[in-house]
């Protein structure tokens, strides 16, 4: 019996200035992607940390819901509070199955009363505007964004660069956006962004993403950035990647994101519930101790590097958990990691072992960001 056929890999609007600049493109999410640069992904990593780093995300969903209804109905989905978001300001989302389960993760941006943009993950966006579609597309119009692309513009001298062909943009703070016309491309800029650094995330039409990217490009302090760095400097910055450390088996309480849920929509607040799976993670929620497992940081104490599926366990053998993202962290030249541990062993500090290729290696739970984070608050 023949293989099944597999889609083609479809591109991004920079595909053409990757390939230019040498990049060592990979199957990432449906779509060929810049893994690394010539400079590679050590140099990458902590050009980012140092400078500013330009980033191709235009694989990520980008949507629109428009009307009077909108907020409300987006919240219907989300144990989150998007009514009371005011026009200009961003949060973080999470779209939950029936059972509580985390579809994807994503970002919404205020725009109007009546508007609100969406950023959900590329794996995942083609599932999640068809749930948000056939969920609330009676309530509010849905608009797909496909004719958009995506970079992310990330480091402490981001503002540097991207203020001197957008004046303005250095007045917005973490969360916060607008439009702007950037080297002539008709741009929404948002102060965010998946590196724990300050930056900006940039909507443009697709049509212009090439000239916008060769402008950032052209500046001093900007240098081409791939996904490896993109998932180092995330890692570093303890933020979850949807299909490795959080998916549809997990709740919000066992992945330590409890945070993203506003006092409104828990138990006690003004509209709690009223989102698929609240029973279960309200329930998580006002009772800890029901949770039968939990997500954890890791710092490796030898320097051996703990990748995902690595199994962990006890100091006395018992399986105990697995991690879910792991690697060397390049600036704090340490081997990072985090995963899902039985609740008894979550507390900081505690030691557990990993077993890499049939040998142990002793870890410490840790508290994340492993680096802190310089998100730019004003």
């Amino acid at each position: 019996m023949s293989a099944p056929a597999t889609a083609p890999l479809l591109n991004t609007p920079l595909n053409a200035l990757h390939i230019e600049l040498g990049a060592r493109m990979v199957p990432f999410a449906g779509y060929s992607m810049p893994v690394q640069y010539p400079a590679g992904l050590m140099a990458e990593h902590q050009h980012t940390r140092q400078a500013a780093g330009l980033f191709d995300v235009s694989h990520m969903g980008q949507l629109k819901l428009i009307g009077p209804d909108a907020a409300a109905a987006f919240e219907s989905l989300m144990p989150v509070d998007v009514i009371d978001l005011p026009v200009g300001k961003q949060r973080y989302g999470l779209l939950l199955n029936d059972a509580g389960g985390i579809i994807d993760d994503l970002m919404f941006f205020r725009v109007a009363q009546n508007e609100i943009f969406v950023i959900v993950n590329g794996a995942c966006k083609v599932g999640d505007i068809a749930h948000i579609q056939a969920r609330i597309g009676q309530r509010c119009e849905v608009i797909p964004m496909p004719d958009h692309a995506l970079l992310a513009l990330q480091g402490p001298q981001a503002v540097t660069a991207l203020s001197r062909l957008a004046p303005g943009v250095e007045k917005l703070v973490f969360m916060t956006g607008g439009n702007f016309a950037i080297a002539g491309c008709d741009c929404f800029v948002t102060r965010s962004g998946y590196t724990g650094e300050d930056g900006f995330e940039i909507s443009v039409p697709a049509a212009q993403a090439d000239t916008l990217a060769r402008a950032l490009l052209a500046q001093p302090e900007v240098k081409p950035i791939g996904l490896g760095a993109r998932n180092s400097l995330r890692l570093e910055a303890g933020l979850c990647l949807y299909g490795n450390d959080i998916d549809t088996t997990t709740t919000p309480v066992e992945a330590a994101i409890g945070w993203a849920m506003q006092k409104v929509r828990r138990t006690g607040g003004a509209r709690a519930g009223g989102f698929p799976g609240a029973d279960k993670v309200l329930a998580q929620l006002d009772n800890p101790a029901s949770l039968t497992r939990k997500r954890v940081g890791l710092i490796a104490l030898e320097r051996v590097p703990v990748r995902e599926h690595t199994e962990l366990q006890s100091l006395d053998g018992q399986k105990i958990g697995e991690v879910t993202s792991g690697l060397l962290g390049p600036t704090i030249d340490k081997p990072v990691a985090m995963g899902y541990v039985l609740p008894a062993h979550a507390a900081l500090g505690t030691r557990i072992n990993a077993i890499v290729r049939g040998k142990a290696v002793p870890m410490e739970v840790s508290a994340m960001p492993f680096v802190p984070t310089n998100y730019y608050r004003g």
